[in-house]
Order: C-alpha cells, then structure tokens, then sequence
C-alpha cells in the first residue's frame, strides 16, 4: 500500500510540474510525431505564437471542433451527450471532444483507447485549463495538432496546402484546414473533395458567426 501511494504521489507531482513547464516552454514533440519519426517518416512542424496566426485560424477550429470553446472548462458536456445521441441512433459517429481535450492527449497522451487513458486525459485537460488558460490551449493546439501525414501544426500546414504563413492564411484557406482536421491523412486541404469543400464552405460561414457572437472572445 506504500508503494501505491508513494507512485500514485510521484506521478501527480510529476504530471503539475509536466503541465505547469509548458505553461512557457513549448513541447518539444508528440507521440504522433515520434511514430512518424520513428517509422521512417519525415515530420514537419514550425512553432508559432498565437499572434503570428490569422484570426480566422482559431475562429475556424473553434466553429468546426468546439463552438463553446470559450465558455467550458475543457468540458463540454451538452456536446458530448449529442454525440452520444448521434451515435446511437446509428448516425454517422462523431466525437464530442472539446479542443482543451484534444491537446491533452496529443501533448501528453499516447495514441489509443482504455479506460486509463481517458481518465489520464481528463485529468490533464482540467490541469492545462487550470494552469495554462484558454490562449495557451489554442497556440499549443494549433502548433500540434495533426494536419497531413508528418504535417503538425498550422504553420507547417499553411505552408504546404498553400505555400504561405500561418500570419498570412484567408478565411477560405483557415476553413479547408480546419475541414480536414477529423481526417487528416485522407484529406487534402490543398485539392479537397466534395465533402471536404462543402464542410470547409459550413466552416467559412462559422468563422464569422465566431467574429460576430464572440466566440473568440477568451483569446483576444
């Protein structure tokens, strides 16, 4: 029971100072980049802050992933319950994970499904929430998440669906990216197809229905 307990505390510890360091110290990798790393596979990523980011970038994932973004902490639970809904009515599936959620488990997390891991992953979305705040969420979001295959991070995406800078991306750029972010190995920003164009024209709409209600409002 010692032993329990003394691990138990070790790995709390560990995890606050984990989380509290990249409060100001941006991750270095991923698990996914390490996978494609280790599989042979060249990984592009190119750090930015959230300000040398077009607004329409966050206002893009947060219509497409998380419209309460800014309200929850890190829960979005009306969300979850749809999906749920959704999915037992043998609906096309959809997840109700919230963007604090998904940087959780691509920063800290390994890929897969267990109960261990969601629980490791709510347990680090309320700590980033806690320690971090909503800015910090987005910039480490939009720098890890998955854009193509060894494409992370909008930077890298920007520069190859569009041969630009994250700074320089137009709402109709910001909306492709965002549309292919449930799929990213299979869809293609740069030449999209039916679905993904009409998703990403959905998107487009949302960015300025974000603008407009302040769904944004947390990182301004």
């Amino acid at each position: 029971m010692r032993f329990v307990v003394r691990t138990v505390v070790v790995l709390v510890v560990f995890s606050l100072v984990w989380v509290l360091a990249y409060r100001w110290i941006n991750p270095p990798t991923t698990f996914l980049m390490l996978r494609d790393a280790v599989q042979g596979n060249h990984v592009e990523q190119h750090w930015v802050g959230l300000d040398e980011i077009a607004k329409s970038v966050p206002r893009a994932v947060i219509g497409a992933e998380d419209a309460n973004f800014c309200a929850h902490i890190g829960f979005d639970f009306a969300a979850m319950e749809a999906a749920m809904a959704r999915n037992a009515d043998g609906k096309k599936l959809r997840g109700g994970s919230t963007i604090s959620q998904q940087t959780a488990k691509n920063v800290f997390l390994w890929p897969g499904r267990s109960y261990v891991r969601k629980g490791a992953e709510a347990w680090f979305t309320g700590l980033i929430e806690l320690m971090w705040g909503k800015p910090r969420i987005m910039e480490v979001y939009l720098n890890v998440i998955e854009m193509g295959p060894g494409i992370f991070g909008v930077e890298a995406a920007a520069q190859h669906y569009f041969k630009t800078s994250a700074a320089k991306l137009s709402p109709k750029q910001a909306a492709r990216l965002a549309a292919i972010l449930p799929q990213p190995i299979k869809r293609d920003a740069a030449d999209p197809g039916r679905y993904t164009k009409r998703y990403a024209r959905r998107i487009e709409k949302r960015i300025r229905g974000v603008r407009a209600e302040g769904g944004d409002s947390c990182l301004r």
